[in-house]
């Protein structure tokens, strides 16, 4: 049985952290990649700008510089808004809250790019067997439109997902008690940085293999009664 002098159960509060991050994330980013996709894919020349500028600054931008930039920039913009209403206090945003935006951003801007191409990829016959049927573009969206799209995007989104997950890491830098956060103040307790770094290592790559597990169980699912040529 490997010693972690006590962390153990400091090292399991972080992997919950780190989860919650992660699918608060996912969830955001979803929202963001299918209004992306949907705005890219717009007639109006605004909203191709607004999700093309989007997709371009995130994409260009390191994760990490994305989340000090929320964190610390969030909070200077919060100030200011409250300060025009005569609020002086001090406005922190919290670490789990700039995580969640940030990474959600990113996965968000490169989410976009996969609806994008599985909202291009169904014939418009569809597009047109729907109408003629009377559907309406709600109707038509949730019945025809998505089931397709989540089925086709499912393998990017799952990819895209594991390396969110590893993204969490980098939010342990403003503050969040998160796996790496918490073997960083092992390390620095105990002076084994290699104890903690591998349990650590280990703790996300146990969170890979069930989350790879489970993409490929929902590929299996949302892919049941297709036809393969």
């Amino acid at each position: 049985m490997i010693d972690l002098h006590g962390f153990g159960n400091q090292l399991l509060q972080g992997a919950v952290i780190t989860v919650e991050l992660a699918f608060a994330s996912l969830v955001v980013g979803l929202i963001l990649g299918l209004l992306g996709a949907s705005a890219k894919l717009s007639s109006i020349k605004v909203l191709q700008w607004i999700a093309n500028t989007y997709t371009t600054i995130i994409r260009g931008i390191p994760e990490l510089l994305t989340v000090l930039i929320i964190y610390f920039g969030a909070t200077s913009v919060l100030m200011s808004v409250a300060g025009a209403f005569g609020y002086d206090e001090y406005i922190e945003i919290g670490a789990f809250a700039a995580g969640v935006t940030a990474l959600g951003l990113t996965f968000g801007a490169y989410a976009t790019e996969v609806f994008r191409g599985a909202l291009q990829s169904i014939p418009k016959g569809q597009h047109e067997a729907a109408t003629a049927m009377g559907m309406g573009k709600v109707r038509k969206f949730y019945r025809i439109i998505l089931p397709q799209v989540w089925r086709m995007a499912l393998p990017g989104l799952g990819n895209l997902f594991l390396v969110l997950l590893k993204d969490t890491a980098l939010v342990s830098v403003v503050g969040l008690d998160d796996i790496m956060r918490k073997a960083n103040i092992a390390v620095s307790t105990t002076k084994e940085p290699f104890l903690f770094y591998s349990a650590a290592a280990c703790m996300y790559l146990v969170l890979t293999i069930v989350s790879m597990a489970a993409v490929h169980y929902m590929e299996q699912k949302a892919n049941r009664g297709i036809k393969r040529t």
